[in-house]
């Protein structure tokens, strides 16, 4: 249980990572109460220098002592590491707060955007995972509805930015953009295909059922977020050459009764969320304007043409912010908060 003071210890697993880099960011600009940060990574990493509030943090190896003495420890180093180095931490008394894919479906840990369901955290959590990137976007913009009118299906389509294949998918984007340029062979490693100027429908594995695991990580984490199994979720996930945000175009069918304007008023008056909506003056959110941004940004709101009790809508949001860094730390404010 963590007990209440006036400053934590704090330790981030991964640190030297895209997301770990971008946590450390967000824990300075949100002024979060930090006692001691301890900045971990594996042993190619030690001895790196990062910074925070000005000072120097010397990154020191992940190991199995590395928590003692530690409040909060926000991981964010790949399943296999969490699953090896997080129960070492609860047994340290430091609640874990877990960027990736590990203990997500565990029954018995919670899977959280503060947004939408902080009452999920027990009084002595020990492991609380961070939902996937792609979900986490779109349950903010679910709740409401699913609390109102109660959603019956979910049709998503993402187009999701190669930062959530890390930095070495950064640098492949902008090489072969580069070289498709000047006419030169372009050369692919992190992808099965070129990125540049193409969009992948393939992110993760492919299973037996012909779905990704990313996609039916959007399945799975939708009904556990949200509470609900009966939600019916199909999704299509894709690769495109974007270098920041995830987009996503979302249908979404209701029990109840519903149209675009009235979720487009319940949108525009929930916690982290800016409704950017005039067709009319070509304002709807772009990936572009929305890196960076704390926010999950709604647009496009409309009546299914289709069908009855179903509307659309378009959902951007940072993905190294909301999507994994900002909704970790937001965790951590609300444990220390409450």
């Amino acid at each position: 249980m963590l007990h209440k003071k006036d400053q934590y210890n704090i330790a981030v697993a991964g640190s030297t990572g895209a997301v770990g880099r971008k946590i450390l960011e967000i824990l300075e600009e949100r002024n979060f109460p930090v006692a001691k940060l301890k900045a971990l990574a594996s042993a190619r990493s030690v001895g790196q220098t990062l910074k925070f509030k000005g000072n120097p943090v010397v990154v020191e190896e992940l190991n199995e002592g590395s928590f003692e003495g530690m409040d909060i420890a926000l991981f964010s180093a790949g399943a296999s590491v969490s699953r090896q180095f997080a129960p070492f931490a609860v047994k340290s008394n430091c609640i874990v707060i877990d960027n990736s894919s590990a203990f997500r479906m565990e029954p018995d840990i919670p899977l959280v955007v503060p947004e939408v369901n902080p009452g999920s955290i027990g009084q002595d959590p020990g492991i609380i995972a961070n939902p996937n990137c792609s979900t986490i976007q779109m349950v903010v913009a679910l709740k409401p509805i699913h609390d109102k009118f109660r959603i019956k299906r979910v049709v998503v389509s993402t187009y999701q930015s190669v930062s959530g294949s890390g930095q070495k998918a950064i640098n492949e984007l902008r090489n072969q953009t580069r070289n498709v340029m000047d006419g030169k062979p372009v050369k692919h490693n992190v992808y099965p295909h070129q990125i540049a100027f193409n969009c992948l429908p393939h992110i993760d594995l492919f299973l037996e059922n012909g779905y990704t695991k990313e996609e039916m990580k959007m399945v799975n984490e939708t009904q556990k977020i949200l509470g609900d199994s009966s939600i019916m979720v199909s999704p299509t996930t894709v690769r495109v050459p974007v270098f920041y945000s995830h987009s996503e175009s979302v249908n979404v069918e209701t029990i109840n009764p519903v149209n675009a304007r009235e979720v487009k008023e319940l949108l525009s008056g929930m916690d982290g969320v800016q409704v950017f909506d005039d067709p009319e003056s070509n304002e709807y959110p772009l990936a572009i304007d929305c890196a960076d941004k704390d926010e999950v940004f709604i647009g496009r709101i409309r009546d299914d043409i289709s069908g009855v009790n179903a509307i659309n809508f378009w959902v951007v949001s940072d993905n190294l912010r909301k999507g994994a860094a900002l909704n970790a730390v937001q965790i951590a404010e609300y444990l220390v908060n409450r």
